[in-house]
């Protein structure tokens, strides 16, 4: 009978993994260090998909920042949800482009954010900051100063404006992140601004920031060899959203059917682009996900030119650290595919 007991216990033994007998003891202390190393990251929220790539990347090792833009939503015509407002409560470091971008957050910031470190992105040192178009193929853009400006052609980089602007809206180009240099000014402000709010982490935060430089540097020379071939060709973008990636490739867009895509064109400005998309010799006219892609098919109604759909704020992507490289390639490669076959 003994004998048999015995046989009993060891086999038993044999069928049950190790980690049953753990002590009881030792449970409540596994928990306790899994929830002492979640808590160690700061509570982090950032405003739209291309911002909270490049804070993901930076803070990957120590925690997730949080987004309000999320989905196919846009911050131009965003409204603050509930859970968006608790999240700003929480914070401890807050990201955003700046009100020119998301005018939504600027009140709430104000009122939910006062203990947060708030970090406004296009205040970042080493930006390449250019002025809204205006005139040309470009619809005139009423920026409050009165004055008149052609900036339409412009090439090379004007130090005039590389400055901060402060809260003036509409003085400058707010699509600042789709310049990879823009994003490494971006990331160094980022890196800063965490390191300085979470010290203990400090070096998990700088080893990212290096190599998410050295990963901007090799995007920016593969979209250059991207769209190279078919930079010369011209064509026509939903809104103008592009600047600064024309500008840093030297691209060539004719024109927007809008400059502010919260504002739906009317008939008379609609008929002007189609007018001038066969004036221009325009190869292709570019939707957005976002927004409405019948306004382009009138466009290129009974032209040469084709259409193409470009992304410029991340709506249709998975936000995360890749995101921004994902975003950027895909801007490129839609060019090359819509242009090539023109």
């Amino acid at each position: 009978m003994k004998r048999a007991l015995r046989t009993a216990l060891k086999t038993s033994a044999l069928k049950f993994p190790a980690v049953l007998f753990i002590p009881a003891l030792a449970i409540p202390a596994l928990l306790f260090a899994s929830t002492m190393r979640a808590a160690d990251a700061p509570v982090v929220v950032t405003s739209i998909k291309p911002i909270h790539s490049l804070v993901a990347a930076i803070m990957q090792g120590v925690g997730e920042p949080e987004l309000i833009v999320d989905g196919a939503a846009s911050p131009h015509t965003y409204n603050l949800r509930p859970s968006n407002a608790r999240a700003l409560q929480e914070a401890k470091v807050i990201f955003w482009t700046g009100p020119g971008l998301e005018a939504f957050l600027e009140k709430p910031l104000q009122a939910l954010g006062p203990k947060a470190t708030i970090a406004e992105l296009d205040k970042a040192p080493g930006l390449v900051k250019l002025p809204f178009r205006e005139g040309g193929a470009f619809e005139p853009h009423d920026d409050g100063d009165g004055d008149d400006h052609d900036h339409a052609g412009e090439t090379g980089h004007d130090d005039d404006h590389d400055h901060d602007h402060g809260h003036e809206h509409g003085v400058f180009d707010t699509h600042l992140w789709l310049d990879p240099m823009n994003a490494k000014a971006m990331a160094a402000e980022i890196t800063t601004t965490l390191v300085a709010a979470d010290p203990a982490n400090a070096l998990t935060y700088q080893a990212n920031a290096k190599t998410l430089d050295e990963k901007l540097t090799a995007l920016d020379k593969e979209i250059a060899t991207t769209v190279a071939p078919v930079k010369k060709k011209p064509f026509v973008v939903f809104h103008d959203a592009y600047q600064y990636f024309e500008h840093r490739y030297g691209i060539r867009v004719a024109g927007s059917i809008t400059v502010s895509p919260e504002t739906i064109p009317g008939a008379e400005r609609v008929s002007e682009i189609h007018r001038k998309v066969g004036e221009l010799g325009a190869t292709c006219v570019f939707a957005e996900p976002q927004f409405e892609p019948r306004l382009v098919k009138v466009v290129i109604e009974g032209t040469s030119a084709r259409s193409g759909v470009l992304d410029p704020e991340a709506a249709t992507l998975t936000p995360g650290p890749d995101l921004y490289f994902t975003l950027m390639r895909g801007i490129a490669e839609s060019m090359k595919a819509c242009l090539s076959s023109a």
